[in-house]
């Protein structure tokens, strides 16, 4: 699979306050990738990544992995997005 993706994924264990989103917004930025991350009430975190097909593969894997302090249960694909364009941003909780 090649050509840029958009992959929405949810994230969830103990992802909330261990820097997590820190962690991905980093980690997608030094990628090249473009999207948005964000908490999500129920404890999970959601992120949009949007790039080369196997540098989000590479970006999933690395959520997987997740910072120190993270314990991922599991890593969701919700859906195949419209790559989006731009900068990567922490957006507000949801």
């Amino acid at each position: 699979m090649s050509g840029r993706v958009g992959v929405h994924i949810r994230v969830t264990g103990t992802v909330q306050g261990v820097g997590y989103r820190a962690f991905v917004e980093r980690e997608a930025v030094a990628r090249g990738l473009s999207g948005w991350v964000r908490n999500r009430r129920d404890g999970s975190v959601e992120a949009v990544l949007s790039g080369e097909s196997a540098v989000v593969e590479a970006m999933i894997a690395a959520c997987l992995a997740g910072p120190r302090l993270a314990r991922v249960e599991r890593v969701e694909r919700i859906a195949v997005v419209e790559p989006l364009d731009g900068p990567f941003l922490v957006a507000p909780s949801f």
